[in-house]
């Protein structure tokens, strides 16, 4: 009888330890594991902001997949839907951190060549956000299973506002583009038909 209560006991005990990958990975106190998030959100969203800004401008031409509107944005109505003046203003400007970067809080000119730059500079700081959010998933290393899991929530809640922003210029910048483009072509025709 006592060996088998035994191994019920046992049983019952292996039952209600935790599996190892579902444990807090890094034997770390709740200030201390706070602060390490903190810091690496800095280190990733410095890391994936050098990143974005390094790459040569060509990465960031033409109307990609990941660039390219979406018909849910609806030309821009779903960010105008969300508000997007109200809250675009507040966001923070990472753009002029770098040594030659660009801000992105006001247009540099009308200048078509201006206009295109600014929206391969939306291209390149949306690159930079989806990038820190891709990160989210390095927290698992030292954070308990549930707090790991906020991370991607956080990353969403911190990236997406700014992704959304640098959309949202885009769409607004390229229809501008398009017509100016359609302007040109007409002008130049009838300058030919003369």
């Amino acid at each position: 009888m006592e060996g088998q209560n035994g191994a019920h006991q046992a049983g019952r005990e292996l039952r209600l330890a935790k599996p190892a990958s579902l444990s807090k990975p890094a034997n770390l106190s709740k200030p201390a594991n706070i602060a390490l998030d903190l810091v690496a959100w800095a280190v990733i969203h410095s890391a994936t902001g050098y990143l974005a800004h390094c790459l040569p401008d060509r990465v960031y031409q033409g109307d990609s997949w990941l660039w390219r509107e979406r018909a849910i944005e609806d030309g821009g109505r779903l960010y105008q839907r969300l508000r997007i003046q109200r809250w675009k203003p507040h966001l923070p400007e990472g753009g002029t951190i770098l040594a030659g970067g660009f801000d992105k809080r006001h247009l540099h000119g009308w200048k078509t060549a201006q206009l295109e730059q600014f929206v391969v500079e939306t291209r390149r700081a949306e690159l930079g956000h989806w990038l820190a959010i891709v990160a989210a998933p390095v927290f698992l290393a030292w954070n308990p299973l549930r707090a790991a899991l906020v991370m991607p929530m956080y990353a969403v809640a911190a990236n997406g506002p700014c992704i959304a922003a640098q959309r949202y210029n885009r769409i607004r910048l390229s229809r501008l583009l398009i017509r100016r483009a359609a302007t040109h072509r007409t002008d130049v025709r009838s300058v030919s038909e003369k």
